[in-house]
């Protein structure tokens, strides 16, 4: 919620009034993602002893995982606290305050700039929020990858232990004279040979554990990242529709029916601003094109039209022709009837 103090009536008073365009903080998903990094470091505190022998089975892979999970961990907080520099500065801005540069926002704060009012027509800010958008999704793109990382890199370890321990039960039974006699002697060969396939067996359980371990992890704080940044842009959006100006939209729509030759007569004006500055070469060539693109806009819009009555003049066809042949059917039943 966003609550701002205003002057009140009375001398020295304040009245607290809801502002609800104005961006909240990502701080409450930044101290979640604290609290649950907490809880699992707690959790590994009282395993420390199964952790360091589990660690031990594989160190170099099991290695490998943990750093990818703490570089995922890395990311997620950036992404959140990349949102604090875009949210103080909309909310300075509206305040008509300084603030410090976007960097999200940087192509919207361009456009203001350069813009005389605050108002964006409606296609302008559909555009300027689907680029938002996909740039926050395509900085969430290494994050998910780092999740499926982990769960290979946890398969990986898995099929690992599995191949070392099929092949080490191989070499065992392999190695074993039963012929000799003496079942001490076979037990304690066999013994000494289930020590390498329960090494293998330790390496693909431990690789599995701290992959899936961390993906969990991982994919919890990228849960609360893409939360602050869905309700980032949600928030922008509200804002962005307050201060859309639909008045181009509605009178498109009112004129829809003579924008034919509002376009025409466009095109023709451009032809004449062309003649008259052709001393630029490179405006002149622009507004050609320019002029061209329009004229083959107004051909689509005629051949459409078109269509749409030789479709209009087809079903009016097709309804004469079923109510002709309905009448037929009457005048066949009344005529059995009568005989």
């Amino acid at each position: 919620m966003a609550l701002l103090k205003t002057p009140g009536a009375g001398k020295g008073s304040d009245v607290l009034s809801y502002d609800p365009y104005r961006l909240s903080s990502p701080q409450v998903f930044l101290l979640t993602m604290i609290i649950f990094l907490a809880i699992v470091a707690f959790i590994a505190a009282i395993l420390t002893r199964q952790i360091s022998g589990a660690f031990g089975t594989n160190p170099g892979l099991n290695g490998l995982i943990l750093g990818v999970l703490v570089v995922g961990i890395g990311l997620a907080f950036a992404q959140v606290m990349r949102l604090f520099r875009e949210v103080r500065w909309v909310n300075s801005f509206r305040a008509g305050t300084e603030a410090t540069e976007p960097v999200l926002l940087a192509p919207m704060k361009a456009m203001l700039s350069r813009s005389s009012s605050m108002a964006f027509s409606t296609s302008s800010m559909r555009t300027m929020l689907d680029s938002i958008a996909t740039r926050l999704d395509e900085s969430r793109d290494v994050s998910r990858y780092l999740v499926g990382l982990l769960v290979f890199l946890g398969l990986l370890g898995t099929f690992w232990g599995l191949l070392a321990t099929i092949g080490s039960i191989g070499d065992t039974i392999q190695s074993l004279d039963p012929g000799t006699g003496d079942a001490a002697a076979v037990l304690e060969a066999l013994k000494a040979g289930l020590a390498a396939p329960l090494q293998g067996m330790g390496t693909a359980f431990s690789s599995s554990l701290f992959g899936l371990s961390g993906s969990l992890v991982l994919g919890f704080l990228d849960l609360q990242a893409g939360r602050a940044q869905t309700r980032f842009y949600t928030e922008l959006e509200n804002w962005l529709s307050s201060v859309t100006d639909l008045s181009s939209d509605i009178v498109g729509a009112d004129s829809k029916g003579g924008s034919s030759d509002e376009i025409r007569a466009l095109s023709e004006r451009l032809r004449n601003m062309q003649e008259q500055g052709g001393s630029n070469p490179r405006v002149a060539a622009a507004m050609a094109n320019l002029a061209d693109g329009i004229s083959g806009l107004v051909k689509n819009m005629r051949s459409e039209q078109q269509i749409m009555r030789d479709w209009v003049e087809a079903q009016s066809d097709e309804q004469k022709a079923m109510r002709n042949t309905l009448e037929k059917i009457a005048d066949a039943l009344k005529k059995e009837g009568v005989h």
